[in-house]
């Protein structure tokens, strides 16, 4: 048992990304609770609100929204260019966990220090579950130290990593997650951050603890697009398939 598998009571939890696509505030909170019914209604485990098309004000009006309905799905946020907001949001509303694209790696040794030293202090006044990248897609790698060295730092900080290849749909390479797996000796659980899809979650999941799902959930599987239920559902059941043979 561990942090991740006491937030989501099941094994390879799906978190679903809200990306807050939408002309104006308001169409960005009706189809961010548009979709985030459809993801809880197919069993998606939890939902991340993410300011990916929007602003980090959008993100606190979603949270604010999904709060008030009892969707079945834990809350998750991710604030991207703001870790101070995603702690402050986490500590009004009732998150779970909370996604960050990089806890080690993209910094120098300098700033990595204050860095390290300010994220341990937000941790400790929040209840919420950190999931965290190490050298995680587009985030530069500026510590000067060996990947494994990275990935044993950034373990040490958040409850989970979570892992990609290079690009937003680009599945994400199984060889990366068993070289994290070897870093870490699978003491911390590793969630595919990239390029999940219907064909290869079986293969993924296998060696995976979770995954979180963007773009393979929208029309044409892009990020631009709007969720789609049967794109959910038809996921939903590969993983069921993966969570049965775990």
């Amino acid at each position: 048992m561990n942090r991740l598998t006491e937030t989501f009571a099941t094994v390879k939890p799906i978190l679903g990304m809200l990306h807050l696509a939408g002309d104006g505030p308001a169409a960005k909170l009706a189809q961010a609770e548009q979709e985030a019914r459809i993801m809880a209604g197919e069993g998606v485990d939890g939902l991340v609100v993410e300011n990916y098309f929007g602003e980090a004000d959008d993100v606190e009006r979603v949270l604010e929204r999904l709060s008030g309905l009892d969707l079945g799905a834990r809350l998750g946020v991710n604030v991207l260019r703001d870790d101070a907001r995603a702690f402050e949001l986490a500590g009004r509303y009732p998150v779970a966990f909370i996604q960050m694209d990089s806890v080690a790696g993209h910094l120098a040794p300098e700033a990595d220090i204050v860095f390290a030293a300010d994220l341990a202090a937000r941790r400790a006044g929040v209840a919420a579950l950190l999931l965290g990248g190490v050298r995680f897609k587009y985030q530069p790698v500026l510590s000067g130290r060996p990947e494994e060295e990275d990935v044993r730092i950034g373990a040490a900080r958040c409850d989970g990593l979570v892992v990609t290849s290079d690009a937003t749909g680009q599945p994400t390479d199984m060889e990366k997650v068993a070289r994290f797996r070897a870093a870490t000796g699978g003491r911390v659980p590793l969630l595919i951050g990239a390029g999940l899809t219907e064909a290869n979650a079986v293969e993924q999941l296998a060696q995976a603890d979770g995954a979180v799902v963007g773009s393979w959930f929208k029309h044409d599987h892009k990020d631009s697009g709007r969720v789609e239920a049967a794109h959910v559902a038809g996921l939903m059941r590969a993983v069921r398939l993966a969570r049965s043979a775990a």
